[in-house]
This record gives structure tokens, C-alpha cells and sequence, in this order.
């Protein structure tokens, strides 16, 4: 360790400030960052040597160049000359690595902030991580049982060591591994399923806030896990569980469900078409999650936080009733913002998934969530295209125990049957709403929408005003009603996340 010891002095003393994370320390000075990687072997990594640290650090070079290349330099060899002296160069006795980045404000760290991820922002890393997933490079042989099997057992060592640091005892550490690993075999089928259809790419691997930036107004992904093959090379969907889980543990729950349902509606332009099935996983991924924290936390000394992630985990796993919700109104109502408030409230972490309407008919078009389509996308057989899509998907995400949220017009009597057949089907709770108001009001909402999937306009409000709806039998609410009354009129009550469930 002497060695290690005289470097990390060495480095420290040129720095402004030293970051220390559980397997490295991180160099501050200026402009400059320089990382270097502790001697450490955790079972999942082992840096005890100078030659292992020089290829992780090779390694973290490469594959985050690939997330964020303005932040990346170069690896760099700390030697020592015949004097004794350090120096970051080759000349003399290589004695360890460094990894040169761009320093970055602290304040840039979203963990530093979680407060600062509002739903916009929670669908925008959504959207940035799928792109990353269609983008990234499949692997037939990563994901699966294999990779998902190897972090629980990983968890699950771990876990064991520190249980006394953050379980209430033996017991309920013996029963959250034995409860993942029922959840492993129950989804062994699915995950080796979607490894052979595509969904087992090398991913970012460590998608937690504390390793994503926003800057200059843009949001970027850094520090991936390099060191492990099984660790990055795994299932799209558990790439973004991290996220996700990240975001409800720290209270953010409207960020997460908005990052859930950017995630599904952009990574549905380019993954396989069998990607909703998998969120019968997502809760056993949000768990393992959670414990890969949990016992990172422990590592660090921060016992507490250990233990509330640990309970995050346990929570995760349990079962809840899936039920379906279908918003209907003319243009201009509040559909989605009512939408959006309400799938966070329903029970199974994160919440609902929203299946909206004009995001569907973008996506059956190719174009992208804000461009504008022709009159002919708006024909009754386009129309006809995306309500199918709708009730399709709607009907998978329930059989994979997922709530949904439906929103469109549902100006049309039989759409609305059809959404309350698709719950018959299921076996699921349905509940209907149709919203309404003042005609003027809805033409100024109309107007000044912005950044918005809608393409509605004054225009189509008009001519929807000319269509017969028939008997609407769903609970006829005021759009001009506070949100916390339409959230009650549907069942939902004032509280985020209620996630009452069982084991």
C-alpha cells in the first residue's frame, strides 16, 4: 500500500479538493479533474493492482467518450524517477494511472440537486436514455438470467456482510434475497427471452443522478461502469431502473413516472416491438437497484441512507393490483395534465403508464413527439391505427401488472366501450372520466400551448364540437376545477405514490 498511499499524497497536495468515492479518489485543480482508482477488490471489481487500474481506466475512457466526449481526455501514467520523485509521465518507474476529465461544478450533479428534476426534465432523461439504448451495441449474450442472477447473488453476499448495518435483522435480510430470487425464476423466462430478441446492449451500467450532468441547459450521462462486462452489458429496461429507482427513492416521484413513459414512448421509435412486456420485470430491477445502493451506501459509512435503501428495496418488490384509467374531452381540457398527475399517485412504483393518444399516432408516423403531422394522419383510418395501438399496448402493460393511465379525446362512444373491454378482459378496476368546459377557455389553452405532442388547434376544436359523443356514462368533470379535486373525483386522493401492497 505504500505505493498507493505516497500517490494519492502526492496528488492531494496539488489539489483544491479531493472527492472519494468507495473505489476511487477524484483530484480537483482548475479547469483539470484527475481520477485514479483505489487497490480495492469488491467481488464485482478488482483494482489491486497497477495494471488492472490502467485498464479500467483505459477502459472508462472509451466507453464514456460515448456519452459525454467533452468531458473525457486522456489516461495518463504517474511514474517515479530515480530520485523519488512523482511525476504525471512516463519517465521513470510506472508506479499507477490516471484518468484526465474536464472538472465540472459540483452544483452541475443532479444528485447534488434531485429538486431540480421537475417531470419535464424526469422525461427528458427518459428520452436521452433510450435514444442511448437504440444507439447502443447488442449483445446476445449479455442480460438474461445470467446478468440479473449474477447481481442478486452479488446483492446478496453483500447484503449479508452489512446486514447488521442495515437490516432490522438477520431475518429480513435472509427474506428480501430469498424474495428476489423468487422474482428471478418467476421472470427467468422473459429476461432470457429479450436477451435473444435484442434488449442486451452495453449500457451505462450506473444511471444514478450522482452520474449525470446538466449543463449549459443539457443533460449528459457520464461515469459508466467499465470494470465489468456483466455489469454494463445487460437489459436496456434494468439500465433505466436505476434512474427510475433513483428518482422515487429521493421523493421525485412525478419526475420518475414522466422519465418511465419518455423512456417507453422513445425507445418504442427504435427497440424491438416486444419492449412493453418487460415491465412485468421492472419491479424485481427497481429492487436490485435499490440493494446495489443500499450496500454502496454501507461501504461509504453512510449507514443510515444504507438502511432507507434497503427498505426502498423491500418496498419494490411488492405485488399491487394493476388497474385501468381513460381520460376523455374535447381538445384543450387538461387530459394530460390530469394524466400526468394522477399515474405517479397509482400504486406500483413509479406510478401508471400514460398511453397518450397524439404520442402514439408521432410514433406510427416515424416523426418525432413535437413535430407536426398533415391533415391526413387525422383521417378515421389513421385514427383507427392508433386506437388500436393504444388498447393493444394497454392490454400488455396489464397482463405485466402495470396500471395505465388512457388519454385521447375518446370522442367517439364505442372508443370509450372499447377501453372499458380492454379492463373486462384483463380482470382489472376501470375508471372513466370525461372532461369538459368552457368552450372560450378551451380555445385560449389551445392557443397558447407550447412544446406540446397535440397537434390541436382552434380549428379542430371546432369541428369536434360538431360530432355527437352519445351517452357519456364516465364521470363528467370541470376542467376549471383545481387539480386536487379532479385527483379526488377519480380516486386518486392528495398524496403522491400510494403504494400500499403485498408481499
Amino acid at each position: 500500500m505504500t505505493g498507493e498511499t505516497d500517490v494519492h499524497a502526492w496528488l492531494a497536495g496539488q489539489a483544491e479538493r479531493v472527492i472519494e468515492t468507495s473505489c476511487a479518489w477524484v483530484f480537483l485543480s482548475g479547469e483539470r479533474a484527475l481520477k485514479v482508482k483505489k487497490p480495492v477488490d469488491m467481488v464485482f471489481l478488482d483494482f489491486t493492482t497497477p495494471d488492472k487500474r490502467r485498464w479500467a481506466l483505459e477502459r472508462e475512457l472509451a466507453f464514456n467518450r460515448d456519452y459525454s466526449p467533452d468531458i473525457y481526455r486522456a489516461v495518463h501514467p504517474i511514474s517515479r524517477t530515480g530520485d523519488g520523485r512523482l511525476g504525471l509521465s512516463a519517465d521513470g518507474e510506472i508506479v499507477d494511472w490516471a484518468l484526465e476529465m474536464r472538472r465540472f461544478p459540483d452544483d452541475a450533479v443532479l444528485s447534488f440537486h434531485p429538486d431540480r428534476v421537475d417531470g419535464a426534465m424526469g422525461e427528458g432523461l427518459g428520452r436521452l436514455i433510450a435514444r442511448s439504448h437504440i444507439a447502443a451495441t447488442v449483445n446476445p449474450n449479455g442480460g438474461g438470467v445470467k446478468a440479473m442472477g449474477y447481481t442478486l447473488s452479488t446483492n446478496a453476499v453483500q447484503l449479508r456482510a452489512l446486514g447488521p448495518r442495515l437490516a432490522p435483522d438477520a431475518a429480513a435480510t435472509e427474506q428480501l434475497i430469498a424474495d428476489a430470487a423468487a422474482a428471478l425464476e418467476a421472470n427467468a423466462a422473459l429476461l432470457n427471452a429479450r436477451a435473444d430478441l435484442g434488449f442486451a446492449r452495453r449500457c451505462h451500467g450506473d444511471l444514478h443522478l450522482g452520474n449525470i450532468l446538466i449543463e449549459n441547459g443539457g443533460l449528459k450521462l457520464f461515469d459508466c461502469i467499465e470494470f465489468n462486462d456483466t455489469l454494463s452489458e445487460i437489459d436496456t429496461l434494468y439500465d433505466f431502473a436505476f434512474l427510475v429507482m433513483d428518482l422515487d427513492f429521493r421523493g421525485r416521484r412525478e419526475a420518475a413516472n414522466r422519465a418511465l413513459n419518455g423512456y417507453l414512448d422513445e425507445a418504442a421509435r427504435g427497440l424491438p416491438d416486444s419492449l412493453w412486456d418487460g415491465l412485468a420485470a421492472f419491479p424485481m430491477m427497481l429492487s436490485a437497484r435499490a440493494a446495489v445502493r443500499s450496500h454502496v451506501a454501507a461501504h461509504s459509512g453512510d449507514h443510515a441512507t444504507g438502511q432507507r435503501y434497503f427498505a426502498a428495496a423491500q418496498e419494490f418488490l411488492c405485488s399491487t393490483q394493476p388497474r385501468l384509467f381513460a381520460i376523455g374531452g374535447l381538445s384543450g381540457t387538461g387530459k394530460t395534465t390530469l394524466a400526468r398527475a394522477l399515474a405517479p399517485r397509482i400504486a406500483g412504483a413509479p406510478g401508471a403508464v400514460i398511453l397518450r393518444s397524439d404520442e402514439i399516432r408521432k410514433r406510427l408516423w416515424s416523426v418525432g413527439p413535437l413535430d407536426r403531422l398533415p391533415p391526413e394522419a387525422y383521417q378515421p383510418a389513421a385514427s383507427e391505427a392508433v386506437h388500436g395501438e393504444m388498447f393493444v399496448r394497454a392490454a400488455t402493460l396489464l397482463r405485466a401488472g402495470r396500471s395505465v393511465v388512457l388519454d385521447a379525446t375518446f370522442i367517439e362512444a364505442a372508443r370509450r366501450d372499447e377501453a372499458q373491454a380492454v379492463a373486462m378482459t384483463a380482470s382489472v378496476p376501470f375508471q372513466g372520466a370525461w372532461l369538459e368546459g368552457n368552450i372560450r377557455q378551451l380555445h385560449e389553452r389551445l392557443k397558447k400551448r407550447r412544446d406540446d405532442a397535440s397537434d390541436a388547434t382552434s380549428a379542430v376544436l371546432d369541428a369536434q364540437q360538431t360530432l355527437d359523443p352519445g351517452e357519456i356514462v364516465w364521470p363528467r368533470l370541470s376542467s376549471s376545477d383545481d387539480l386536487a379535486k379532479l385527483l379526488a373525483s377519480v380516486g386518486a386522493g392528495d398524496g403522491e405514490g400510494d403504494n400500499q401492497c403485498t408481499v
